[in-house]
């Protein structure tokens, strides 16, 4: 291929490759199929990467003639090693896509419908915006809510009807996960009431292992588009299951999904309370002790700072036997970001809970020496500050301690 000259026009300006499946944007400009539709609908973008002009119009028109135009080149120059490029399946349409749902009457016709909406949302990113459109996302949301319905109703529905649903709502939610939904589909999942977020909640609550991990992953998607009224009106069975998730480690990546949903939505109203009360600080603390890769790290010191900002998430980490010892290990050994976050919690946890037991155990644990060594390294400006304070407050208490700058002695009151 190295001693042939390839036509440019037959290049897509994206993949700098021979087109496969080209196909034109409103812009006039052509792409390679698979390359357009990964910088729209994966990456977001909303402009024309050869005229940067927007693309008001995501439709994907195919453009046969050239097709065909390189196709018949790589025929002629098959000698020199280029491959025929096969005709492209055409997209999916809307019609069909209503046909194959209106079918989808009894379980046996879902769990069918199911498996063919799978397959066709694989094929390309244009089906899943077809699907996206022609009310896919609804039923599929439907399934999910009727597992809901039946997992509230366990006692009354027999054991298969309670495995058909739960088949049924995995299906359902590993293809809703794999769509990629956009920002609008995703707002119209939230709705206004969170019914969607109950059920997800209770697929968590009653469901099978890979349903409990595609809730998850799902959750964090629709969290992300919720207004600030939903994220504060968070029911506490929510951050309940989100702890068991975390506590059973599903799998990867559901955990961390668990992790950025608990960053994301802490901060707001009650919701650290709520995460505290649902026993988050003592399954944080063992998994710290497990020492986790950096980033997992980084997001359960958040968390765990987030609930230590009420009472009930101080006492939940003191009564916990190796709370203090390991939020003091990760200072100065994962990153700087991580030893913010540990400080800031021990900063809390010397303001309001300073009891001379508390004190005690901060000394003979080699906390006031960790904080000690802060100030002697470089490890961010207000990290520094905040071990200054934590140790200018309690610098009587701990003065016996030759780690304590003298500075510091100075400067309390005899």
């Amino acid at each position: 291929m190295d001693e042939i000259d390839v036509p440019p026009f037959f290049i897509c300006p994206i993949s700098l490759e021979i087109m496969k499946d080209p196909v034109t944007v409103s812009t006039g400009i052509t792409y390679d199929r698979v390359s357009i539709e990964k910088w729209l609908f994966s990456g977001k973008n909303t402009t024309c990467p050869v005229t940067k002009q927007v693309i008001a119009d995501c439709e994907l028109t195919p453009n046969h003639t050239l097709r065909r135009l390189i196709q018949s080149w790589c025929m002629l120059n098959a000698s020199h090693g280029i491959e025929r490029i096969p005709t492209p399946k055409p997209p999916i349409s809307k019609a069909e896509i209503t046909k194959l749902l209106n079918g989808a009457k009894s379980p046996q016709q879902q769990i069918r419908c199911l498996r063919k909406l799978q397959s066709i949302a694989s094929e390309n990113a244009t089906n899943k915006r077809c699907m996206e459109s022609s009310g896919a996302i609804e039923f599929l949301a439907s399934i999910v809510s009727t597992y809901d319905a039946t997992a509230a109703a366990a006692e009354e529905s027999s054991l298969d009807d309670e495995f058909e649903s739960i088949r049924l709502a995995a299906e359902a939610l590993s293809i809703l996960y794999n769509l990629q939904l956009s920002e609008a589909a995703l707002k119209n999942l939230m709705g206004k009431s969170g019914d969607f977020v109950m059920s997800l909640t209770r697929v968590m609550q009653k469901g099978s292992y890979e349903s409990r991990a595609y809730a998850v992953l799902l959750l964090k998607s629709v969290l992300e588009v919720a207004d600030p009224m939903q994220l504060i009106s968070l029911r506490p069975e929510f951050f309940v299951e989100l702890v068991q998730v975390l506590h059973d480690q599903i799998s990867q990546q559901a955990s961390k999904a668990t992790l950025q949903l608990l960053v994301s939505v802490c901060p707001w109203g009650r919701n650290k309370i709520k995460a505290a009360e649902a026993g988050v600080v003592p399954v944080l603390v063992d998994l710290l002790l497990d020492s986790p890769e950096r980033r997992a790290c980084e997001m359960m010191l958040t968390v765990l700072d987030a609930a230590c900002g009420c009472a009930e998430g101080r006492s939940e980490l003191l009564k916990h036997g190796a709370g203090l010892a390991i939020v003091s290990k990760k200072i100065l050994r994962v990153s700087q970001v991580a030893s913010e976050r540990a400080v800031r919690i021990l900063l809390s946890i010397s303001k309001f809970c300073a009891t001379t037991h508390v004190l005690q155990e901060m000394l003979q644990l080699g906390v006031v020496a960790k904080l000690c060594l802060v100030l002697e390294l470089e490890c961010g400006f207000k990290t520094k500050e905040r071990a200054r304070e934590v140790l200018k407050l309690h610098a009587r208490v701990w003065k016996n301690s030759p780690c304590i700058p003298r500075n510091l002695l100075s400067s309390c009151p005899a």
